[in-house]
């Protein structure tokens, strides 16, 4: 089982899944500003098959080839959100091996073991962006530069411009869990003041 479902689940299949997004989601724009944030829909309307999904094209000969999310999912560990799958134990566990180049199946990831701590203003728990989590999936070169420049102090990061998908929404409430799950980045509590 675990095999199959490796065959199934590449990096090259969610590059390509991900390219579709980018296409739906600008032809949905002009309807539904919001369409960009799918993982958000209610759970009743969460892992439509492909053909249905609003992501792939319904009329393309590999679309019925495809399998359901329910399917291809249900082996792996649960999450709460998006997806509900928690596609970091999956990787943890061996359950997944996501490929790290599309072309050379035999490539291995480079994976950077780096938290980066982003202090927000107000009383919102600061955010922690582990780049392990990220670089297990990604090449740094899908984020920098055209992303993130990487020198601290280079990136201006808002909420708005998340929620517009853009810097860390532009894979968060596509592709991964949406940005409705606050404390999974904002994770590190403020220093109490001390009297």
């Amino acid at each position: 089982m675990k095999r199959q479902f490796k065959r199934h689940l590449t990096l090259a299949g969610l590059i390509l899944a991900s390219l579709g997004i980018v296409v739906m989601h600008n032809a949905f724009a002009d309807n539904n500003p919001n369409a960009f944030n799918r993982l958000m829909k209610p759970a009743s309307e969460r892992n439509a098959p492909p053909e249905s999904d609003g992501i792939h094209d319904p009329t393309a000969d590999g679309t019925m080839m495809l399998q359901t999310p329910r399917e291809a999912f249900s082996a792996l560990p649960k999450s709460r959100s998006g997806n509900y799958v928690d596609w970091n134990r999956a990787i943890d566990e061996m359950l997944i091996a996501p490929r790290s180049d599309i072309r050379n199946p035999d490539a291995t990831a480079i994976v950077f073991d780096l938290n980066i701590v982003r202090e927000v203003k107000g009383s919102m728990p600061d955010v922690v962006y582990p780049h392990k989590q990220h670089t297990q999936w990604l090449d740094c070169a899908n984020c920098h530069p055209a992303i993130f420049i990487p020198m601290k102090g280079a990136n201006q990061i808002s909420m708005a411009s998340i929620l517009m998908g853009e810097k860390c929404g532009v894979c968060h409430g596509k592709v991964a869990f949406p940005v409705s799950e606050c404390r999974r980045c904002h994770s590190k509590a403020k220093p109490v003041d001390q009297p």
